[in-house]
C-alpha cells in the first residue's frame, strides 16, 4: 500500500479527478481518498513514481507520505 499527500485536493471534484487518475494506473487496485486530510491510499503494488506521475498529469502534484 502507498499513501500519498495531495495538498491541492480540496473538493469532491478534486477527489473524483484524483480517483480517476489513479484508476488509470495499471495494477493500482483500490484507491481510498481522505479529502479532509488530503491523503490517498493506493492498495496495489505499484511504484510510487507511477502514481505521482499520473496525479501530476491530472494537475494534482503529490508526494509520498513519510
Amino acid at each position: 500500500m502507498t499513501t500519498l499527500l495531495v495538498p491541492d485536493m480540496s473538493c469532491n471534484h478534486c477527489k473524483a479527478t484524483v480517483e480517476a487518475a489513479l484508476a488509470s494506473v495499471t495494477d493500482a487496485g483500490a484507491v481510498t481518498v481522505d479529502l479532509a486530510n488530503r491523503r490517498v491510499e493506493v492498495a496495489g503494488n505499484v511504484p510510487s513514481a507511477a502514481l505521482i506521475k499520473a496525479l501530476d498529469q491530472a494537475g494534482y502534484p503529490a508526494t509520498v507520505a513519510g
